[in-house]
């Protein structure tokens, strides 16, 4: 069994419901799933910090403001240069996803963050591995419909609560992501 964690900031409660997502599909493929979220600070616990040394993937989410993670994500990732020093998640899986209120909203941007702080970390990179829904009977809620293949992408429109978004496709798309990380993750322990 792997041990996947996702460690993730929401400021409004949107991107904790796809951080829920992709732990209900890594914990349905069979994976110890843990959330951690980054605090309004922009702080973890040191048992969070030791959870993450143990995991064998770690997924990282924040939402997309201003072309880029938020601030609380920032500061965990500046954070993370301890573990980075000694190289301790090198090897391990990383994923990344994020959340706004626009259907892009230059979302790419913050999945390259994420993509290359995993990099600094020496880890190893899982996409979604989803094809898009991109035909002329594509419908909002299908699976990929925002079509991102470097990292999960859903998106809740501004004046939504975070039950109404993100919506239920991008919800499922969250937890095939989820089982993916978990099945690569067993493969490469």
């Amino acid at each position: 069994m792997s041990k996947v964690a996702i460690i993730y900031h929401s400021g409004y409660g949107h991107t904790t419901k796809a951080a829920e997502a992709v732990h209900a599909g890594a914990a349905a493929a069979g994976a110890d799933a843990e959330l951690i979220k980054i605090d309004a600070e922009g702080n973890i616990t040191d048992a969070q910090w030791e959870t993450l040394a143990a995991a064998d993937a770690i997924v990282f989410g924040s939402p997309t403001y201003m072309g880029t993670v938020s601030w609380q994500f920032k500061k965990f990732a500046d954070a993370s240069s301890k573990p980075w020093y000694s190289q301790v998640w090198k090897d391990k899986i990383a994923a990344g996803f994020t959340n706004s209120a626009s259907m892009n909203g230059d979302k790419l941007s913050t999945l390259h963050y994420l993509f290359t702080l995993s990099q600094q970390h020496s880890m190893i990179w899982v996409g979604t591995g989803l094809m898009p829904s991109n035909s002329k009977a594509a419908q909002r809620n299908d699976i990929n419909y925002i079509a991102s293949f470097s990292g999960l992408m859903t998106q809740s429109p501004s004046d939504s609560s975070p039950e109404e978004g993100p919506l239920p496709g991008d919800l499922e798309t969250a937890k095939l992501f989820g089982k993916r990380i978990a099945e690569v993750a067993t493969k490469f322990k």
